[in-house]
């Protein structure tokens, strides 16, 4: 890497389906342990970007690295060093919060139950270890998926609008958990149309724009000043 304290690199990264182009020629740098905001209208490339990073899809042209790593060809290498959390919980519904753990866990070559036990204290969910998921509110799952995320202790965590459907306390709740992995020394990078948690939760803020980066600062922003510059950058109005 030409950085030791970069892990994401990206350059020049383009992505089209078919003749509808997705992102266009979008280069960034992401420090170790930075929190990422990354904002934008639906469309604008903020899920696909995230896609790209963790492996699921494949760019058009472009590189990517992580730790070091080239996507997509030496993409087992990238997926040991990401955990990804997005608004489908991506567990199954038919086995305990503890059993889902125990098979990722395996996925990854794992057999620690006591590094489960951990995590599920972590989320706040020890008490519910043994309850099937489908019982769980979205709230509940949600912290579960983090668990599942946090598993094989990724340098890189990539949420992709994780507070979809949360009511406001398991939102509280999930801050909280995003608050202790940036402490721990996470990379983190949130796809989110919540302004005010991207203010108060991430220390860099990146605004997506017709598929490249329109806005990227560190500056401590308001939910306001960054609802300025949001509207500056994609001429689109946004709730918050």
């Amino acid at each position: 890497m030409s950085d030791n304290h970069s892990i994401i690199e990206i350059d020049n990264l383009s992505k089209a389906y078919g003749y509808l182009p997705v992102l266009k020629k979008l280069s960034l740098t992401v420090e170790r342990g930075q929190f990422v905001a990354l904002l934008g209208p639906n469309g604008s490339g903020k899920s696909t970007l995230l896609k790209m990073i963790s492996g699921l899809v494949k760019p058009t042209g472009g590189t990517i690295k992580v730790g070091g790593w080239d996507m997509p060809d030496e993409a087992a290498a990238v997926r040991s060093q990401i955990g990804m959390v997005s608004h489908k919980a991506l567990l199954y519904d038919n086995l305990t919060a503890e059993e889902n753990l125990i098979f990722f866990a395996k996925l990854y070559g794992l057999s620690d139950k006591e590094r489960i036990k951990e995590l599920l204290k972590q989320v706040g969910l020890e008490k519910r270890a043994n309850s099937l998921v489908r019982t769980f509110s979205r709230g509940m799952q949600q912290r579960l998926s983090i668990a599942r995320a946090l598993l094989h202790d990724p340098h890189v965590l990539l949420f992709d609008e994780p507070y979809t459907g949360l009511d406001q306390d398991a939102g509280t709740v999930l801050d909280g958990l995003l608050q202790d992995a940036h402490q721990a020394g996470h990379t983190i990078l949130m796809a989110s149309h919540q302004l005010e948690r991207a203010a108060r939760l991430a220390d860099r803020i990146v605004i997506i724009s017709r598929g490249t980066i329109g806005y990227d600062d560190t500056r401590r922003l308001s939910s306001s000043e960054i609802a300025v510059l949001y509207t500056e950058t994609t001429g689109a109005a946004t709730a918050r």
